[in-house]
């Protein structure tokens, strides 16, 4: 990514294990709006820290994950991708997203004479997306009623 995110990597069957106990432990904070304040022993130090409720249901979602042995990578909002990360993220290929870059289906912006795709907008537009799927989908199952199928 052009922040330098990390490059997800799959976690190791200890790491698995450890996601999956510390994410049960956490589940329970699950609905709280308070902070959560943790105490981390390690060693010979002991420091303790306030975790913002929002990041505390961001962290199980990610232990979550982890426990299924996926690769888990963050990306800010703001974020903005080359057209190829764009089009791993859509599973399309690069020539596809320029296609619906230029027919004005995702914003982008040109740096110099390279596009870049903010993350927001390729959400967008795979929300917008979706959204027409199951409209088509419900519309073709409606017509699949009246015609008694």
């Amino acid at each position: 990514m052009a922040q330098g995110t990390l490059v997800p990597t799959l976690p190791s069957e200890a790491e698995v294990i450890l996601a999956k106990e510390t994410s049960r432990v956490l589940a329970s904070r699950k609905q709280t709006i308070e902070p959560l304040r943790l105490r981390m022993l390690d060693g010979l130090t002991e420091d303790t820290i306030n975790l913002p409720a929002s990041v505390v249901r961001m962290l199980i979602r990610i232990l979550e994950e982890m426990a299924c042995g996926n690769a888990v990578t963050l990306i800010p909002i703001h974020a903005e991708l080359t057209t190829q990360e764009a089009a791993d993220m859509l599973n399309i290929s690069r020539p596809s997203l320029i296609q619906l870059l230029e027919e004005g289906k995702i914003d982008f912006r040109k740096v110099g004479t390279h596009r870049r795709v903010r993350f927001e907008g390729l959400m967008e537009y795979t929300r917008r997306s979706d959204a027409e799927r199951r409209a088509a989908l419900a519309e073709l199952a409606a017509y699949d009623q009246d015609l008694g199928i």
